[in-house]
């Protein structure tokens, strides 16, 4: 286990934003999940599992947490067959991008509509992330996690899942995705790399997708209505406040504009949300993962 004092948030997420945690904790292999609990005590404050930092908006200063950085690295890796599909076997690790370039190379179908979005397959999974129709969970045949410091395999049928969520009923407690085996079916190689090309730049084209960013910050409140066109509609599409805005180009991208603050961007989603209730009486929920939930 690695183990890293003091590190950066900002330095950590892809919204560039967060103070400074007790320490992070890179874990590797099984050795190391055996020892974190021992090291977690001797730490103190609260672990949080960080992937690539994606969809994570943490507060500035001095932060009671212990950062979790699963870098299990193995696969992608083709490991058999199932009901008429193929197992492939990743690292919760392994950057969605280079699961979705093993995907196309091997004539695999099934998570094209993930492609654009940053992040590792652990933190995909924990969050269901999805776009274009696809889901990650709905491709799972099994998940390896580890809790209560132990290691074990998890089936599809013992996981809920839902619009942005992941759970396990059995684990109160919480756990740490290990790796995760997707079915997929075979496709030719042509089709899925198009099909791929197509929702890259038509995400492209309506997302800002190089900016400093965690993607979108409010779930859509109902599957006819989108929190970008309420946001849009209230006025706040590329509306700024301490060097953070709302996208000119989606409304529901909080970015930083290289100067932004925590605070800002907590204040500017207030006022949002609060904008967004008193006209058309939605309460607008949170995407994105606001660490800690509370400060002490």
């Amino acid at each position: 286990m690695r183990e890293i004092m003091r590190p950066s948030l900002a330095e950590r997420t892809t919204l560039r934003l967060g103070g400074t945690a007790i320490a992070e904790l890179i874990l590797e292999d099984a050795a190391d999940l055996a020892a974190l609990p021992e090291r977690l005590r001797a730490l103190g404050g609260s672990p949080l599992i960080l992937g690539a930092g994606s969809n994570i908006l943490a507060r500035d200063g001095e932060l009671p947490l212990v950062l979790l950085r699963p870098r299990f690295m193995r696969g992608p890796e083709i490991a058999g067959g199932k009901d008429g599909k193929i197992l492939v076997r990743v690292g919760a690790g392994v950057p969605l991008p280079r699961l979705l370039r093993f995907c196309a190379g091997h004539g695999l179908s099934g998570l094209e509509g993930l492609v654009g979005i940053p992040g590792s397959v652990g933190g995909a999974v924990a969050m269901n992330a999805g776009s274009f129709g696809t889901e990650t969970c709905k491709n799972i045949e099994f998940i390896q996690i580890v809790s209560n410091e132990t290691v074990r395999l998890v089936t599809v049928d013992a996981l809920q899942y839902g619009y942005r969520s992941l759970s396990i009923p059995e684990e109160k407690e919480g756990f740490i995705v290990v790796e995760v085996t997707f079915g997929l079916t075979e496709d030719a190689r042509d089709g899925i790399s198009k099909r791929m090309r197509h929702n890259f730049f038509e995400k492209k084209s309506k997302q800002p997708v190089t900016a400093w960013s965690a993607g979108c910050v409010f779930k859509n409140p109902a599957p006819d209505m989108s929190a970008g066109k309420l946001l849009e509609l209230t006025g706040y599409k590329g509306k700024k406040l301490g060097g953070m805005a709302f996208s000119i180009v989606h409304a529901n991208f909080l970015i930083n504009e290289g100067r932004g603050s925590a605070e800002a961007a907590l204040t500017l989603l207030h006022e949002a949300k609060e904008a967004v209730r008193q006209r058309f009486g939605y309460a607008l929920e949170p995407e994105v993962r606001i660490v800690p939930c509370r400060l002490p």
